[in-house]
């Protein structure tokens, strides 16, 4: 069984993402294999730590393991690097040279960026996959390595292989087992937990106090779609931890730290939660109002009965109170009188029932908290269902925990 918890330990892989570990999991399995990989993901996400646990887990872990950045090789060099050269086969080969797959014969070669390959070496790399062949750079002499290749690319391949700019025999060698590494927008649940770890690293780092978030920021650095994944929200909390001195960050801060053309759309689902929040306070006076009327009314009405009684001795003649119905909470229901409000308006309170509208107000109070506390308990404590059931966004039942000490 493979132990997924300890493999990110001693990769430093932060998270908990089902995609994530089915990537890891993938990973390992075909570690005891000499199958080719491809593993594909934006950039930014940790694609550099799935050939390592492929390598170390595999029979030639104590054979060479070289990582090869295709993108920053000229591709005048590219052919060289990789294969090796003859003295004298071109201007500045001074002297012979082993490439990268002679180097790591009996080991694993990880060719990072291999779709900024050129054609033409695309075409010697597929000849090594096939048979295992190569030759140097100005030499004529066939050679043969014994090696794993592991390749890696933010590109979609098969987009690059309809327009020519990738070999397609050479895309099918290459992805024999394919792992996607999920982007951090994928992942949402792990942003925190990334946050934190980077956190304290800057913290024992440069000697200084760890780094936070508000519940307000927190909700929005997940709604951020980090276009440069986990590099982007390491590079975000070193320069916070550095330059902020305020040690709890709040939404405002944050936004300082977003690049100004992403400003837009970046937090722009938090913001639209503000506006959610807003309707649902408009939504929760408006009820509340008519609530209050209704129960004035009702008190209105038994004063007349009252007096009249005690004058005549006789009921007085009024339409009955009619049946109770329910007015809604979000999804939560609570039991009012059905009486007519269209004409009821805030004017119409007396001075002499404030205690009663008081008391009213606290009841209503007491079967809102109730109504959030059995949403609560319904899904498990899970704040979004909740919120969901109640109709309220997850921002407006955050501060009702708080207002109702629901939030222990």
């Amino acid at each position: 069984m493979i132990d997924i918890q300890s493999i990110k330990q001693r990769y430093g892989i932060i998270g908990t993402s089902p995609a994530l570990n089915r990537a890891i999991e993938i990973a390992v399995q075909v570690a005891t294999t000499d199958l080719s990989v491809l593993i594909t993901g934006e950039s930014g996400v940790g694609k550099e730590n799935f050939p390592k646990i492929i390598h170390e887990h595999s029979a030639r872990k104590h054979n060479t393991y070289i990582a090869v950045n295709c993108g920053a090789i000229p591709e005048g060099t590219i052919d060289s690097e990789l294969f090796g050269h003859e003295k004298g086969s071109f201007t500045g080969a001074l002297e012979a040279r082993k490439g990268y797959f002679e180097q790591s014969d009996g080991g694993t070669i990880f060719l990072d960026e291999v779709a900024e390959l050129p054609l033409a070496t695309q075409a010697r790399l597929l000849r090594v996959l096939e048979s295992g062949e190569y030759m140097r750079v100005g030499s004529s002499k066939t050679q043969k390595t014994n090696v794993r290749v592991v390749a890696a690319t933010n590109v979609n391949l098969v987009e690059a292989v309809s327009t020519g700019r990738f070999r397609e025999d050479l895309y099918y060698r290459l992805n024999t087992v394919p792992i996607q590494v999920p982007a951090l927008r994928d992942r949402k649940s792990d942003i925190l937990l990334l946050f934190k770890k980077f956190a304290l690293d800057f913290s024992a780092k440069y000697n200084m106090p760890s780094i936070s978030l508000t519940p307000e920021a927190e909700i929005a650095i997940q709604e951020y779609r980090f276009p440069g994944n986990v590099r982007q929200l390491k590079n975000m909390v070193e320069q916070i931890s550095i330059i902020e001195s305020d040690r709890l960050i709040s939404v405002e801060v944050l936004e300082r730290y977003i690049p100004k053309e992403e400003q837009t759309n970046a937090l722009q689902l938090f913001n639209n939660g503000k506006h959610q929040e807003m309707a649902d306070k408009s939504f929760e006076r408006e009820l509340i109002f008519k609530f209050l009327a209704e129960m004035q009314k009702d008190i209105n009405d038994l004063k007349l009965q009252v007096s009249h009684i005690g004058q005549t001795g006789v009921p007085l003649s009024v339409a009955p109170m009619s049946e109770t119905k329910s007015i809604v909470f979000g999804n939560a229901k609570s039991e009012v009188k059905d009486i007519p409000y269209e004409n009821v308006e805030l004017a119409d309170y007396e001075e002499g029932s404030a205690e009663e509208v008081k008391t009213e107000e606290l009841s209503l109070q007491k079967n809102e908290k109730e109504m959030i506390r059995r949403a609560l308990e319904k899904n498990n404590g899970k704040r979004k269902d909740a919120a969901k059931d109640l109709g309220i966004s997850e921002r407006t039942l955050y501060r009702k925990l708080i207002e109702f000490g629901l939030n222990k």
